[in-house]
């Protein structure tokens, strides 16, 4: 959660909000010009065969286990990538809950939580037909610490016994003895503080088995040996052409989550936005098999596509868990005082914010930082009840306080990008809010790399701007801990603790939080002290996303969970 790379993957969940001109340049699809035949529309029960097209704007770039930062195993990469545990595939609330994979269980925790033991099913097989051990998946784990093959999560170097220290395999073959083996069925991990969390953790693709023998350093990703229903034999460009068949030795009877309809998965990236949604629009040829992984749709297009009920029974809807908010620096003047932030709390004009994030079909309004799904720990409340348009009344209260009777004037930084999140919309829309409550507020926006580079240094960061936050799994911890844990406070390099709260009492009750393995009642503990924290108004919640995504005619099966807001392609059928 500190580096860049992870801001960028953040930010593009919130930020692929990208409008379709009516008159952009569309790339035809390949294939015959009419779109589906009668017999693969999207009617009728999903059945085996066919090939089903993915149109995405983000190449597969760095296609190695080890290398990927995704959550819940990622949507592309889950399809030739098993992991010990995985999301479950479901609609819905229900999708949020963690499932085993590889693993027979969610894994068995010691008393403290502080030990995770697996155990592999029977009958797991590569590509080629080898049985997978728990010495591939330790070893898989291990190599994703190696310099060579960096862009993972931050989790098994910070939670694993030695992990801060270990260079990976190729430095280091001795291997991490926080690391047990026993036999070949069973993996056992040894963390350095409690965490209750570790079913989600083991989700991600580090914990995909990669065996020795096989492992080509930084090539892997070229041709990384399947695990899942699919195998690649096609990689170009880095991920930005990819070709996944059929894994003959995948079994279904250890795989209860991949439906693997599709014979082939043709996976073609660096497109346009605005071409990729016309396409699917369109829908002819190849494209009526087709949907997207990484595009929504914007304001503008939505608007065309609601006009149109065939093009509207295309849409699906999801919920990522995803807030926006305003981010104070109490440590820059007027920000140091309580009553200025409460003020501008008060001041906010949510209906006119969803309104600028392209409306209430894009954005829900938010007044806690959690997002509002039970699996984070959702507990409603508003700590500054503004109603819809503000209490401009209150505002000016408090500012008069404050010291500020006649008002004040501040400045507020946002990202010069156009993605309804952080941009130039949302800031004018604060802007004409706060102006009722006797606050002038002077817009900075800065260009998309220069705002992250600048709002997330301590040394840089300004007193007021606009944030958005996205979860790595869906529950509290990795949502809450980054943003509001004095602990995770970075002095050299990326800081998500804006507020640089450091209260001994919050992050007391994180560490008794993460002790617990029981994920509900994780989950209310989570939501409590959202509440405790947000009743100092080190943010302002604005809304919560909502994401629309167009697929093809042809495509069924649609299955949208709330651990990824996208339509899961594993569960997809072109026929």
């Amino acid at each position: 959660m500190r580096q860049p790379s992870v801001i960028s993957r953040r930010a593009a969940a919130a930020a692929a909000v990208l409008v379709v001109a009516a008159t952009a340049a569309a790339c035809g699809p390949e294939g015959s010009g009419k779109g589906s035949d009668d017999s693969s529309g999207a009617a009728g029960a999903p059945k085996k065969g066919g090939t089903l097209t993915v149109l995405n704007s983000a190449p597969q770039e760095d296609f190695d286990p080890g290398r990927l930062y995704t959550s819940g195993g990622g949507n592309v990469p889950s399809l030739v990538f098993r992991t010990l545990t995985t999301r479950n595939r479901e609609d819905g609330a229900a999708g949020s809950k963690v499932v085993p994979d590889l693993a027979t269980d969610l894994g068995r925790p010691s008393k403290n939580a502080t030990v995770w033991t697996y155990t592999l099913k029977d009958n797991l097989k590569y590509e080629d037909g080898t049985a997978i051990t728990s010495a591939d998946i330790k070893y898989g784990v291990e190599r994703s610490f190696a310099a060579e093959l960096s862009g993972g999560a931050p989790y098994l170097r910070d939670w694993l016994i030695g992990g801060a220290g270990y260079q990976g395999p190729y430095k280091d073959k001795k291997g991490l003895d926080s690391i047990e083996t026993p036999d070949a069925k069973t993996i056992v991990f040894h963390l350095n503080k409690p965490e209750g969390e570790f079913p989600f953790l083991a989700s991600q693709t580090q914990t995909t088995p990669v065996p020795k023998a096989k492992d080509t350093g930084t090539k892997y990703e070229e041709h990384p040996l399947s695990s899942g229903p699919y195998k690649v034999v096609k990689n170009e460009g880095d991920g930005e052409r990819l070709v996944l068949e059929r894994n003959t030795h995948w079994s279904a009877a250890t795989d209860e989550e991949r439906k693997a309809y599709p014979d082939r998965i043709d996976v073609r990236s660096g497109l346009d936005s605005a071409v990729i949604n016309q396409r699917l629009s369109a829908s002819q040829g190849a494209d009526a098999a087709a949907v997207t992984t990484d595009t929504n749709l914007g304001p503008a297009e939505l608007a065309k596509v609601s006009g149109d009920k065939k093009l509207a029974a295309r849409v699906g809807t999801g919920h990522f868990g995803y807030s926006n908010y305003i981010a104070f620096n109490p440590k820059v003047k007027p920000f140091d005082n309580p009553k200025v932030r409460q003020a501008i709390s008060y001041a906010v004009d949510r209906t006119s914010v969803v309104n600028a994030a392209g409306g209430s079909s894009l954005a829900e309004p938010a007044t806690t930082f959690l997002p509002d799904q039970a699996s984070f720990g959702y507990t409603p409340y508003d700590a500054f009840p503004a109603g819809k348009n503000g209490n401009a009344a209150k505002a000016k209260e408090l500012l008069k306080e404050a010291g500020y009777p006649k008002g004040l004037t501040v400045t507020l930084t946002h990202d010069n990008e156009k993605n309804f999140a952080t941009s130039p919309e949302i800031a004018t829309a604060l802007q004409e809010a706060l102006k009722k409550a006797g606050i002038t507020v002077k817009l900075r926006g800065l260009e998309d790399n220069a705002y992250s580079d600048t709002v997330y240094n301590v040394k840089t960061e300004p007193g007021f701007f606009l944030a958005g936050w996205g979860a790595d799994w869906p529950s509290g911890g990795p949502f809450f801990a980054p943003i509001f844990d004095g602990r995770q406070i970075v002095k050299a390099g990326y800081n998500f603790n804006s507020s640089q709260l450091n209260d001994p009492a919050v992050n007391k009750e994180i560490d008794e939080i993460n002790k617990l393995t029981d994920l509900s009642a994780a989950a209310k503990r989570w939501g409590a002290l959202d509440k405790k924290v947000g009743e100092q108004a080190l943010t302002v919640p604005l809304f919560h996303p909502v994401y629309k995504r167009l697929y093809g005619e042809s495509v069924k099966n649609i299955v949208i969970s709330d651990w990824t807001g996208v339509l899961d392609i594993s569960q997809v059928a072109v026929k």
